[in-house]
């Protein structure tokens, strides 16, 4: 029972990964995007807000990633050693 468990989520992880990492592109981005434009609007400095909002948001989306994969790499580690 347990191997037939098994055989059936073979895939969740590397799907829980993906939008893991998915969500630390999107998200980031799609903030940067919206307050960059609208801050840019504001105080008229197109597009210079929102180009320093988007490359922050993209030093938070490889941090992100980063962590992230680290984190998984761990666990595929861990697994390792207890086999």
């Amino acid at each position: 029972m347990q191997q037939h468990e098994k055989s059936q989520v073979w895939w969740k992880p590397g799907v829980t990964l993906f939008i893991k990492v998915s969500a630390s592109i999107a998200i980031p981005i799609i903030i940067a995007l919206f307050l960059g434009k609208y801050l840019d609007a504001k105080y008229g400095t197109t597009p210079w807000i929102f180009l320093g909002l988007t490359l922050i948001a993209f030093i938070i989306s490889l941090i992100a990633i980063w962590k992230n994969l680290s984190r998984y790499m761990h666990t595929l580690e861990q697994e390792e050693k207890e086999k």
